[in-house]
């Protein structure tokens, strides 16, 4: 596949570098902002924006993408939980009170 920009920097004496401008602006990096590097077997190296949400667990995306298509696939396969199922969560929960209208912080508290 052709690349829709190119751009190159100089390593330092330490093998640093700065990212051009072009490069910034096209992954939306700030200043402190980290990036990921995948290296594959035939030497091409992809440089993408780290997304520390992608980094809770490896292996939910592709759990996730694996539901989704087994419920598009299976639409019948979905089944409503029971009554005693759902007292048995709330037993789990305890006295814990729940708002599902509350909009969640910008931060971990």
């Amino acid at each position: 596949m052709p690349a829709i920009l190119e751009a190159e920097s100089t390593l330092t004496d330490r093998y640093q570098t700065t990212l051009p401008q072009a490069v910034r602006l096209a992954l939306k990096l700030g200043k402190r902002d980290k990036i990921r590097y995948a290296i594959h077997p035939n030497g091409d190296v992809l440089l993408r924006r780290d997304d520390p949400l992608e980094d809770d667990d490896p292996v939910l995306g592709s759990f996730l993408a694996f539901l989704a298509d087994d419920i598009s696939k299976y639409p019948e396969r979905l089944k409503a939980i029971g009554d005693d199922t759902v007292q048995y969560l709330n037993s789990l929960a305890g006295n814990v009170e729940l708002d599902l209208n509350r909009s969640l912080p910008a931060e971990a508290e």
